[in-house]
Formats: C-alpha cells, sequence, structure tokens
C-alpha cells in the first residue's frame, strides 16, 4: 500500500494521489466518446445510405478535431495552466455534445459531423493536458506507470461507450435500424457528465507541476535540445500517427468486418463482441502497466505490435471465427501502444514538453486520413482487404520500438545526457 501511495508522492512530499484520480475521469471521458464512434460507422451506413468510404468521416472529423485543437491546446496550457488548459477543454466537449439534440432535428451528415468535430476540439485540449500532467504527478521513474495506469481508465470508458452505443445505436436483429431519433441520447449524458466534471476541477486543486528537466533548463538559464532535432521523438510522432490510423481502423471497422465472415450476424450481436474486445484491451491496459513497469517498454512495445502484425495477417487471409478472434485478439495487443509511444516520445523534452505533447496528439490525426482510407479499400477489394493497412502500421510501430533505444541514446548524449520524467525505460 505503502508503494502504491508513494506512486503519486513527488520530492517535495506532496501526495497528489487524488489529482491523480480526477485526472483519470479525463481518460474515462474521452475514451467514452471514442467508443461510441465505432457503432455511428455502420449506423450511418444503414441509417443515411452511405458508403464505408463515406461513413469513414466519423472519424475524419473527431479527429481533425484533435488534429486543428492540439497545438492551441498547447499554447492554452502554457497560457492558462494544466488546470485552465482543462476547464476550457471541458466547456467545448459540453457544447459539442449538447449540440446533438438540435442535430437530430436536422438528421444530415453534416450536422452529426460538427457535433464530433466540436466534441473533438474539446478532447484535444484535455488529451494534450492529461497525458504529460500524469507523468509530473508522482517520482520520475513511476511516470510510464501512471500514465499507463490512466489510459486504463479510458479502455474502461471505452467498453462503455461501445456497450452503450450497441444497445441505444445498432439494432439487435438482421433488420437494419434507419432511425437517427435516438443519437442525442447518449451524448446528452456526455453533456451532463462533462458539466459534472467542469464544476468539480473549478473548486480543486490542480497544480501547475512540471517536469525534471524544465526545472532543470529554468535554473541553469538555457534551453533543451530542440524537439524537432530528437529522433526518438519525430519517429515517435510518425509512430503515433500510424498506431491511431490502425487503432480506429479496427475499431471503426469491426462491426462490418465480423458481419461479413460471419453468417447470420447482427450488427447489434457484434457490436456486443467488440464490447468483448474492449475488455481485452482494458485488461490490456492493467497488465500492461506491470509489464512496462517490470520489463524495457520499448521492448514491449516492439515485442506487441510484432504480435499485432501476425494478426492482421490471419485476419486478411483467414476470415470467419479465425478471423475475427484474431482482430478480438489485437485489442489487447494494442492496449500499450498509444501510453507508451506517448511516454517514449517525450522522454528528455525538457521545457518543450507541453509543446511536444501537443504535437503527438496532432499526430491523432492518422485516425481521419487513414480510415476512409481503409473504407475505400474495403469498398473495393472486400472488408479483408482493408486490414493491410493496420498491418502496416503496426510493421512500422514495430520498427520504432526496436531502434528507440539507440535513437534516445543518441539524443540524450547530445542534450548532455538530460534525466527526464520517465527515468523507468
Amino acid at each position: 500500500m505503502k508503494k502504491f501511495s508513494n506512486l503519486f508522492r513527488t520530492a517535495d512530499g506532496k501526495n497528489y494521489a487524488v489529482t491523480f484520480v480526477l485526472v483519470c475521469s479525463l481518460f474515462l471521458l474521452w475514451g467514452f466518446c471514442s467508443g461510441l464512434l465505432d457503432n455511428l460507422n455502420k449506423h450511418f451506413q444503414n441509417s443515411l445510405k452511405i458508403t464505408k468510404f463515406q461513413s469513414g468521416f466519423v472519424q475524419n472529423a473527431f479527429y481533425m478535431g484533435y488534429f486543428l485543437m492540439a497545438l492551441p491546446a498547447g499554447m492554452l496550457a502554457r497560457r492558462f495552466g494544466y488546470k485552465g488548459g482543462i476547464i476550457i477543454g471541458l466547456g467545448l466537449a459540453a457544447a459539442g455534445a449538447f449540440w446533438f439534440i438540435p442535430a437530430v432535428q436536422i438528421n444530415t451528415y453534416a450536422a452529426f459531423l460538427a457535433g464530433l468535430f466540436l466534441i473533438a476540439t474539446g478532447l484535444a485540449c484535455l488529451e494534450t493536458i492529461a497525458n504529460p500532467y500524469t507523468t509530473v504527478l508522482g517520482p520520475p521513474e513511476t511516470g510510464a506507470t501512471r500514465i499507463n495506469l490512466a489510459q486504463t481508465c479510458n479502455g474502461v470508458g471505452w467498453i462503455s461507450g461501445m456497450l452503450i452505443g450497441s444497445l441505444i445505436i445498432l439494432s439487435a436483429t438482421k433488420e437494419v435500424n434507419v432511425s437517427n431519433e435516438q443519437l442525442y441520447i447518449p451524448y446528452l449524458g456526455i453533456g451532463i457528465a462533462v458539466v459534472i466534471l467542469l464544476v468539480c476541477f473549478i473548486f480543486s486543486n490542480v497544480p501547475d507541476l512540471h517536469a525534471a528537466e524544465e526545472f532543470k533548463a529554468e535554473a541553469e538559464g538555457k534551453a533543451t535540445k530542440p524537439i524537432i532535432q530528437r529522433l526518438h521523438f519525430t519517429f515517435g510522432v510518425v509512430s503515433q500517427f500510424l498506431y491511431v490510423a490502425a487503432q480506429t481502423g479496427i475499431f471503426s471497422f469491426f462491426i462490418n468486418y465480423a458481419v461479413a465472415n460471419i453468417e447470420d450476424l447482427a450488427d447489434q450481436s457484434a457490436g456486443k463482441l467488440q464490447t468483448v474486445a474492449f475488455l481485452l484491451f482494458t485488461i490490456g491496459r492493467l497488465t500492461g502497466s506491470a509489464v512496462v513497469g517490470m520489463t524495457q517498454p520499448h521492448k514491449a512495445l516492439a515485442a506487441y505490435a510484432i504480435i499485432n502484425t501476425v494478426m492482421m495477417v490471419v485476419a486478411m487471409l483467414g476470415g470467419g471465427w479465425a478471423g475475427v478472434g484474431c482482430l478480438m485478439a489485437s485489442f489487447f495487443f494494442m492496449s500499450i501502444m498509444f501510453p507508451t509511444i506517448f511516454a517514449l516520445s517525450i522522454r528528455g523534452l525538457g521545457e518543450h514538453t507541453k509543446m511536444g505533447s501537443s504535437v503527438l496528439v496532432m499526430s491523432i490525426v492518422g485516425g481521419a486520413i487513414m480510415t476512409p482510407l481503409m473504407g475505400w479499400i474495403a469498398d473495393k477489394g472486400g472488408m479483408r482487404i482493408g486490414f493491410i493497412i493496420p498491418l502496416l502500421c503496426f510493421a512500422v510501430i514495430a520498427v520504432y520500438g526496436a531502434l528507440w533505444r539507440k535513437l534516445e541514446d543518441k539524443d540524450a548524449g547530445a542534450a548532455n545526457g538530460g534525466n527526464q520524467v520517465l527515468a523507468s525505460h
């Protein structure tokens, strides 16, 4: 118990466990919102009679909101601190959620996409701030463990969003649901929850902590090496772009794949299978915290990426329950990738940590670009062929994990061996 308590105790003796729990609620929030997306793809194909390529713009609108807001979010964090940036992000997310009430009455694809875009701008603020913030709420050497623990809440949120979305949005029978009348219900709930969180953060103590290198650079009156010259960071951004592309593609088209490859499987039943897959994702996050705590995270990342590359090969060539099983297993092995890539990438950035975080969140645009492409490939060649996109993405991520130590050593040497918040790597 003492060891767990020390996980949130900084060098000055202060314990930030309560702050950490409060920040974890943000991970739960954006996980829930993201989980709903994967039901919307299939639903809009039915209700609005659009193609898989067109339905991919659900993710495009959502992740473009992340892309366009990430840098402004970093600027807001530097100007108003972590707490101010979180409050602004929650306000934007609430506005987007409540927009779904009139959007249902307008009942056009553009109206729904506008709401998703607005929610995403708020979530971009939260994610830009919350990910690096978890790494400074305790000892530097346990930063990677904290970010993986927080991301477990993200997995729980994703499961909840997927399950609730499948029950409200998708049909329980082979008769497809062609009505959008119920779409406002989950988003009304999100809006109310966000308002409650907004009040909690306004009246809570959220200190504006900094990374160890940031303090060191300020004390010595010098800047650290520009992030564009940090190879472990730039390759990390590319890897994060590709990871989100792979994750979003698998999440978005899982239902399409399952329905196409298993005879007489209804949309809602496929949605429940995906909910089980998200449970594996969450279990992976929980065990992943132990994995990155006991081994070298970059090696774990490489191993998980190689396994998922194999899973995609089976999904493309096998089909049936074997293919669906591999897709479900891939959720487990995707679990540690986002937080681990994030943690590996921001190591040693010092005073550039917030900017680096902004750029990493911008890389989420991979989900906006690659998902429509995956849908287009599926429209032309079949759903199985579309999974060539995540296969290639995982292969590149495996290379990043394998090379990370050499890249980081080179960057750390050039920066005089700076010590940052993630010394556990």
